[in-house]
């Protein structure tokens, strides 16, 4: 990866002008990268705009004047060439230009912010409210979208992404503007692909909600309640109230209503070490219960599974956390600036730089497995934006 910022590059990155290596690189600086991705998502918007606004030629009237002016420039016994005979043409094309710009903007704002979403029907037959929908349809704010066991939908989420319906799922569209879109999963599987900046999409369940951080993830929740929230690129928070769990691509999160989000795990953790989390997590008992469980842990905790050993250090006390501490410590010693105490005493800025210097590892390792699937959604977006702007 890149070691400094890449906001040079963005702007030859958003428009296919950079070579394969190179755009791989910025890629993959962009999944970690927070700050870079935000002037990214600044600059794909302006792009979005630009194409979407018509080209305007200048009326032929304009260019004899021009021709005129410089005529009159040449000849020595005039004075100098001034734009004093045309600039009332110039001045209404100008106009004519702002006004150009403007509908544009006032277009894509409202495309952004109307009041429904297009849904398109993949199998069999979904309803929205008490309607089978045919091949199109509208989902408009507070309506419920369901699939049976033989049928899936398509969502378009306004023009920041979109999110597949599995069978036997139940949804509503809560919110959608230009600040927030929301859905609610009440049963069911999605799958969502958002081009987004960071906390635009939101999933609520009854167990936690899904705010989206430019990703790809699947979310389930069943007839109790209880969810399930898997990333394949990105990042995905997942919270409620104040309990909240930062999930990469390729880790998990389980949450349950009343208790929220669990503590985030790497797929291919081994079963002792997912089974004890969820315990640890989820099942009723008091700290001195759960020291078995802890044990096996930190056993079968692998370098790779101090995501899960990171969070866990907010989420234990006393002796308990001070043996995460050791464990974290051995694979990977805190960066100069964090210390035993302050890290023990949950020193948000401490915490913040040692997770900075797992993510590295984190990142790494997740890019080999999901990453060239990460670039595939996101090359793959733009090019759906450019090719839906060239049908218009």
């Amino acid at each position: 990866m890149f070691s400094e910022h890449v906001s040079k590059k963005l702007s030859a990155y958003c428009h296919g002008e950079v070579d394969s290596a190179e755009s791989r690189q910025i890629a993959e600086h962009l999944i970690a990268c927070n700050w870079c991705r935000t002037q990214y998502e600044e600059i794909r918007l302006g792009v979005k705009l630009a194409q979407r606004l018509p080209q305007v030629s200048a009326p032929d009237s304009l260019w004899f004047e021009v021709q005129a002016g410089l005529a009159k420039a040449n000849d020595s016994s005039v004075r100098p060439f001034s734009f004093g005979g045309w600039r009332p043409q110039l001045a209404g094309v100008m106009a004519g230009l702002v006004l150009v710009i403007a509908v544009g903007a006032f277009w894509f704002y409202l495309r952004e912010t109307r009041p429904f979403w297009e849904v398109a029907r993949l199998n069999g037959a979904p309803r929205i409210g008490s309607s089978l929908m045919n091949e199109k349809g509208r989902l408009a704010v507070g309506q419920w979208l369901e699939t049976d066991s033989g049928s899936r939908a398509q969502i378009d989420v306004g023009t920041i992404g979109q999110v597949e319906i599995d069978p036997n799922t139940r949804v509503r569209l809560v919110e959608t503007k230009a600040t927030e879109h929301r859905l609610e999963l009440a049963r069911g599987k999605m799958s969502a692909r958002i081009w987004a900046p960071p906390r635009l999409f939101f999933v609520d369940t009854p167990a936690g909600v899904a705010a989206d951080l430019g990703c790809a993830y699947t979310l389930e929740v069943d007839d109790e309640g209880a969810g399930l929230l898997h990333v394949t690129s990105g990042w995905v928070a997942l919270q409620l109230k104040d309990r909240e769990s930062m999930v990469p691509a390729g880790a998990s999160c389980a949450t349950r209503p009343g208790v929220g989000p669990g503590t985030p795990y790497f797929d291919d953790a081994t079963e002792v070490f997912r089974r004890a989390l969820a315990r640890l997590d989820f099942q009723p008992g008091t700290q001195e219960t759960k020291i078995p469980d802890l044990d096996l842990l930190l056993m079968d905790a692998r370098p790779r599974d101090t995501l899960t050993l990171w969070n866990l250090l907010g989420r234990v006390e006393g002796n308990d956390r001070v043996r995460v501490y050791e464990r974290i410590a051995g694979f990977s010693p805190p960066p100069e600036g964090v210390t035993r105490e302050g890290v023990l005493q949950l020193n948000e800025q401490m915490l913040q730089l040692w997770k900075d210097k797992l993510e590295t590892t984190w990142s790494q390792q997740s890019f080999g497995r999901f990453g060239k699937a990460w670039i595939k959604i996101w090359t793959g977006a733009l090019g759906r934006v450019k090719s839906e702007d060239g049908k218009k």
